[in-house]
């Protein structure tokens, strides 16, 4: 019984997905990070999901590719974009360190904010068209050519996995907000939180390096990047990571995870 309470806090939070209403304790939100992953494992196996049923019902690939991305966003309310979208704002500003952290809570949308997204958007959908073309030959699961849209499904589950993992490691910029809270709640159980998210990575990992080696390679590499980018960003202009930060690394690791595959994908057609 705790474990589905932890689950449906979890996703309660995390996603638009209907949960049954209970009162929240403390102690259901111990294992929320540890759970975190299993949102992505759901978005990538509804996203999994689209794609067969597009290729079923004959549905043009860049159509196919437009539905496939609105998956993550219709399952997620798209809180992780305007994460993004606040520390696009706040980076784009120039400012000293607290005046980016009062960006960040302010509830308007700045010009750059819309800017980078458009761009993201842009990068996303190139992407992801490129390798739904490239899969539409496929008719079921065995298919490599389904391989890129498969590792792609796997990326969701990967980019919370990293996104978790830092909310139990990293320093947060700020003793308030949600991300703290979370922080806090889950340093009761600190250490099984960090195995378990670490065990939601590599599965992730696995599971794009046994689909296709190029393309999981790729995929791993890219995320790792941006990881360690996130880091440095994040520590060098607001001295820590927030909830909002934590958005921003689930946006960016899944766009470069998707054009990782979309690479691979053109280096296939050479």
């Amino acid at each position: 019984m705790k474990l589905l309470r932890t689950i449906a806090v979890t996703f309660a939070q995390y996603s638009r997905i209907p949960m049954p209403h209970f009162e929240w304790r403390k102690k259901d939100m111990t294992y929320s990070m540890a759970a975190f992953p299993l949102v992505g494992a759901v978005i990538g196996l509804i996203y999994t999901a689209v794609f067969f049923a597009s290729v079923r019902l004959s549905i043009p690939p860049a159509a196919a590719a437009l539905l496939m991305t609105a998956v993550p966003v219709l399952l997620t309310g798209g809180f992780h974009i305007d994460g993004f979208m606040d520390v696009s704002d706040a980076l784009s500003s120039y400012a000293d360190r607290e005046e980016k952290l009062r960006i960040l809570k302010d509830p308007h949308i700045g010009a750059f904010a819309v800017i980078r997204l458009a761009l993201c958007g842009l990068i996303y959908v190139a992407a992801a068209v490129t390798v739904v073309t490239f899969a539409y030959a496929a008719s079921d699961l065995s298919d490599s050519e389904a391989a890129p849209v498969l590792c792609t499904a796997a990326g969701f589950i990967l980019s919370r996995s990293l996104s978790a993992l830092s909310v139990l490691t990293f320093k947060s910029a700020k003793k308030e907000g949600m991300l703290y809270y979370e922080a806090q709640t889950a340093g009761e159980g600190r250490t099984a939180n960090i195995v378990i998210v670490v065990v939601w990575m590599i599965a992730a990992c696995v599971v794009m390096l046994r689909l296709d080696l190029q393309t999981g390679i790729l995929g791993i590499i890219s995320a790792g990047c941006v990881f360690a980018w996130y880091r440095h960003m994040s520590y060098k202009h607001l001295g820590g990571i927030t909830g909002d930060t934590a958005g921003w690394l689930v946006t960016v690791c899944e766009t470069a995870l998707i054009a990782a595959s979309a690479v691979s994908v053109i280096i296939m057609q050479q």
